[in-house]
C-alpha cells in the first residue's frame, strides 16, 4: 500500500528557508512535514567555511549549520522526510504532492522553499578547486581574498555586481568575458568601466582553473581569446564564475506563476504565490539577494504568511457552520 501523510503545513525544501518555516510552523502547532527533497540542508550543505550568518563570532561550517537548523526543527516538533517529489496538484485543497516512490504528501498550505543552484562552466579543474579558490558566490566568500588578485567570470549583471562588489576587499579585479560587450544594465556598467581597481578581458573564455602549492589552491586561470583562438593566462588567487543561476522550479512549471527567468512570483513584501495557500520563500524566489540569512528570514515570513492563512480559512469554516 502506497504511504500518505498528511499535514497543516508541508514544507518543500531543507535548507535555511525551508526549515526557518518549519520551525516556526511548528512553534504554531501546525506540526509541519519537511520534504527534504535531492540536496537535504541546501546549498549550504556545500560550502565550507561561513562567516557572514549572524551569531557566530568564529567561521562556522555550512553542513554544521544546517544540522542544527534541522535539529532546532524536529525539537519543536517539524518531521523530516527523505524523498523527492516528481508530481504535484495544486489545483485544490489539500494540496498533494507525490515522491519518487509514490509516499502521498497533503497538505492544508504548501510553502516551497526549494532553493536555486549557480551555474558553473563544468569543467574537471573548477570542481576540483571549488572551495579552494573557485567560488559562484562574491558575497559569500570576497571576505577571504582580502588584498589579493581575484577575478570574476561572466558579463551579465550578477558578474558586473559581483566585480563592483570584489573592489571592497580586492585592488585588483579583472572581468572575463567571452564576448566584446556587456549584457549587463548601463548604469552597471559605467560604474565599472569607471572604477580604476577593475579591468576587463575582453573575448576571453576559461579553458582552465589552475591549483597548484599545498593545501592546493588557485592559483591561475588560463584563458583562450574567442576571436584568435590564442592561449593566455591571467594570474589570480580567486576566481568567481558568475554566470547566473538556476531557480528549481520545473516541477511548479503550469503550476505556479513564474517570472522570465522562472523564479516563483510572490506579491511583493509577502510569500504569497497565485495560488490561494502556496507560498515561496528563499533563492526558488528571490534572484537578488540570495543569502542564508536572507532565505531564513523568508522563510520565517512564509510560516507566518501561512499560519494567517489558515487562521482565516478556519474562521470562515466554523462562521459558514454556525449559519
Amino acid at each position: 500500500m502506497t504511504a500518505t501523510h498528511s499535514t497543516r503545513m508541508l514544507i518543500l525544501g531543507s535548507g535555511p528557508a525551508g526549515l526557518s518555516a518549519a520551525i516556526y510552523g511548528a512553534r504554531a502547532g501546525l506540526a509541519p512535514i519537511v520534504v527534504q527533497g535531492i540536496q537535504p540542508g541546501g546549498q549550504l550543505t556545500t560550502t565550507t567555511d561561513v562567516e557572514n550568518y549572524p551569531g557566530f563570532r568564529e567561521v562556522i561550517q555550512g553542513p554544521w549549520l544546517m544540522e542544527e537548523m534541522q535539529a532546532q526543527a524536529e525539537h519543536v516538533g517539524a518531521k523530516m522526510m527523505w524523498d523527492t517529489i516528481v508530481e504535484v496538484d495544486l489545483s485544490q485543497r489539500p494540496f498533494r504532492l507525490i515522491g519518487d516512490g509514490g509516499t502521498v504528501y497533503l497538505g492544508d498550505v504548501l510553502v516551497i522553499a526549494t532553493g536555486a543552484q549557480a551555474k558553473w562552466l563544468g569543467m574537471d579543474s573548477e570542481e576540483s578547486l571549488k572551495g579552494k579558490g573557485v567560488s559562484a558566490c562574491a558575497t559569500c566568500d570576497g571576505f577571504f581574498y582580502r588584498g589579493k588578485k581575484v577575478a570574476v567570470i561572466g558579463g551579465g549583471n550578477t558578474a558586473v555586481e559581483e566585480a563592483l562588489y570584489l573592489t571592497n576587499h580586492s585592488h585588483d579585479v579583472t572581468l572575463i568575458h567571452r564576448r566584446d560587450s556587456l549584457r549587463a544594465e548601463k548604469i552597471l556598467q559605467e560604474r565599472l568601466f569607471a572604477n580604476e581597481r577593475i579591468k576587463v578581458l575582453w573575448n576571453k573564455e576559461v579553458s582552465r582553473f589552475v591549483g597548484e602549492g599545498e593545501p592546493h589552491g588557485l592559483v591561475a586561470i588560463e584563458l583562450k581569446d574567442t576571436v584568435t583562438g590564442d592561449l593566455s593566462r591571467v594570474d589570480v588567487e580567486g576566481g568567481f564564475v558568475a554566470i547566473g543561476h538556476h531557480p528549481a522550479t520545473e516541477l511548479f512549471r503550469g503550476h505556479v506563476e513564474l517570472d522570465e527567468d522562472h523564479y516563483i512570483k510572490v506579491e511583493p513584501g509577502s510569500t504569497r504565490t497565485n495560488i490561494p495557500g502556496v507560498f515561496a520563500c528563499g533563492d526558488v524566489m528571490d534572484k537578488i539577494y540570495r543569502q542564508a540569512v536572507t532565505a531564513a528570514g523568508t522563510g520565517c515570513m512564509a510560516a507566518l504568511d501561512a499560519e494567517r492563512f489558515l487562521a482565516e480559512v478556519d474562521f470562515e469554516q466554523v462562521a459558514q457552520a454556525a449559519e
